[in-house]
Formats: C-alpha cells, sequence, structure tokens
C-alpha cells in the first residue's frame, strides 16, 4: 500500500504549492498585475522628477517677468503662454511641482507618524489614555482641515523676506496638526483588532516588552490600512495647499506652486484661459496619480478583493 501511494506522487509535485507568501509579497504580486498601479506611478514618477530636476524640463527662468509679453498665447516661445506678469506659463507649472510634492509628501508621513505613534499608544495601553487621546483626537477631528488651515495661516502670515523653506514648512506643520486625527483612529481599530491574536498573547506570556510586541507583532499587522489611507490622503493634502495658496495665505514668495499660479490667473481667466488651464491640469493629474495609487495598495491590500 505505501509503494502504491508513493507511487501516486509525482516528481516536483511539492513544488506546484508554492512558497508561503506574505501580506506585503502577495499585494506586490497584485499590484505588477494592475494597469492602474503603473499609470499612476508613472505619473509620480513624472511629477517627483520634475520637483527634484526642473532644469531637465526648462532652462527658462520662473521668476523673469517680461512686460513685453504679457498675456501671450501658447507658442514656440512659450509652450503654455506668459501670464498677467510675464512669467512663462510652463517654466512655472515645472518648477510649481516641488513645493506642491513636497507639502504632500511631508504632510503625509507627518500625520502617518504623529497619528500612528498616538493611535498605537491609544489602542495598545487602553484604559485612561485610550479615554484621553480619544477625546483629544475628537476635539482635532471636529475642525476641518481647511477652515484650521485657513484660521491658523491668517493667524501668523508670511513676511516678504521669509524664508522659502519657512514658508513650505509653516504649510507642512499646519496641515499636520489639523490632518492627523483621521489616522489615529484608524490605528487605533487597528490595533485593537490585532491585539487580542494569538500571537501577540503568545508573546506577552513569554515576558516580551511592550516596545518589543509593538515593534514586531503589532506594527507589521496593524500598518496596512493607515498606510493605503496616507497614499490617499496625499493627493488631499496637494489640494489643501493650493486652495490655502488659492486664497493668499499658503504659500506666497519666494515658492512657487500650482495654486500660486492658479491664483494669479485669477483676473484673466475669462479672456486667457490658458493661463489657467496648464496649472490647473498639472494640479489634477498629480492628485488623480495619488488617488489611483491609493486605490490600488488598498486593493491590493485586501485579501477579499484576491
Amino acid at each position: 500500500m505505501t509503494d502504491t501511494i508513493a507511487a501516486t506522487v509525482q516528481p516536483g509535485a511539492a513544488d506546484d504549492v508554492g512558497e508561503a507568501r506574505s501580506l506585503a509579497q502577495d499585494a506586490w504580486r497584485s499590484l505588477r498585475g494592475n494597469k492602474m498601479f503603473w499609470i499612476s506611478v508613472t505619473l509620480i514618477g513624472l511629477f517627483v522628477l520634475m520637483a527634484i530636476w526642473p532644469s531637465l524640463f526648462t532652462r527658462t527662468d520662473p521668476t523673469f517677468g517680461d512686460i513685453n509679453n504679457v498675456r501671450e498665447r501658447p507658442s514656440g516661445a512659450h509652450w503654455f503662454g506668459t501670464d498677467t506678469q510675464g512669467y512663462d506659463i510652463y517654466a512655472r507649472t515645472i518648477y510649481g511641482a516641488r513645493a506642491s510634492i513636497i507639502v504632500g509628501v511631508l504632510t503625509s508621513l507627518s500625520t502617518l507618524i504623529v497619528g500612528g505613534v498616538i493611535g498605537v499608544v491609544a489602542g495598545f495601553y487602553g484604559g485612561w489614555l485610550d479615554s484621553l487621546t480619544s477625546r483629544i483626537t475628537d476635539i482635532f477631528f471636529a475642525i476641518p482641515l481647511l477652515l484650521g488651515g485657513i484660521l491658523f495661516m491668517a493667524s501668523f502670515p508670511n513676511k516678504p523676506d521669509t524664508n522659502y523653506f519657512v514658508v513650505v514648512g509653516k504649510v507642512v506643520l499646519t496641515l499636520t496638526i489639523f490632518g492627523w486625527p483621521s489616522i489615529a483612529r484608524l490605528m487605533r481599530s487597528s490595533v485593537l483588532q490585532v491585539k487580542p491574536n494569538e500571537y501577540v498573547l503568545a508573546a506577552r506570556a513569554l515576558g516580551a516588552s511592550p516596545w518589543r510586541i509593538i515593534r514586531s507583532h503589532i506594527l507589521p499587522n496593524a500598518l496596512a490600512p493607515a498606510i493605503v489611507v496616507t497614499t490617499i490622503n496625499l493627493g488631499a493634502f496637494i489640494v489643501a495647499e493650493a486652495t490655502l495658496s488659492f486664497l493668499g495665505i499658503g504659500l506666497t514668495y519666494p515658492a512657487i506652486s500650482w495654486g500660486v499660479a492658479i491664483s494669479d490667473a485669477l483676473s484673466a481667466i475669462r479672456t486667457y484661459p490658458h493661463v489657467l488651464l496648464f496649472p490647473s491640469l498639472f494640479l489634477s493629474l498629480a492628485v488623480l496619480a495619488f488617488i489611483l495609487l491609493g486605490d490600488a495598495v488598498r486593493d491590493a491590500f485586501d485579501p477579499k478583493a484576491r
């Protein structure tokens, strides 16, 4: 009987089963076959390249305004035309990617760190600490992101000689202050789902320290939803920065961003629509790319989707 069973096992049958894969490996396998993922990554890579190396796309000085070529329509000399101050719109659109991408990325990372730490501490330790942090989170969560940003930036306006990094850092700080509660609540709920699992209880029984349990067991299994939401929020933060800059209280000189360009185009929107078209188009494509990336990552990390 043993020989008969052994004979029915084909050579290499064990290899067909495949090796056990982690959640990240399964997610990457799903992402590789998603066309929307590659489209979004291509667009994001293009915008990041524009932000890091704008001179690769244009050698025109975005701060040089030629009053003899004000509101010029798109041509060979000026691909996107010129604005109301004679600035080359193509150059300012390319250079505008830097501030917008920096604000989006830094704000997303800051909210992930701040909200993640608060959510993990509240969910893991519970008790009065959970109650306290939850009430503080509710207070900040009740303040809309844009409203809080408008109030904060209007209360602490930028001076004409403010450094570029101070201008950008103030917008990042403002959006982080009012943007972390959603990540904190998400991380708290994820930690509460992971904490009762057997491997966490086993680590406690073996005498593992709280930091080791959080680092080795809680975070790897609770971080995925927060990363997905952070990716989607990145586009929302770019829009928030553009809105604040559009109102004249966000990024100001010497910073150049798509929101600033859109704000400058208001006076000529009816007679010269190209002044508004191109910065708005690039802003929309950047936001769309990050939203598509977030949707693709969410589907990849969702076991039900597979």
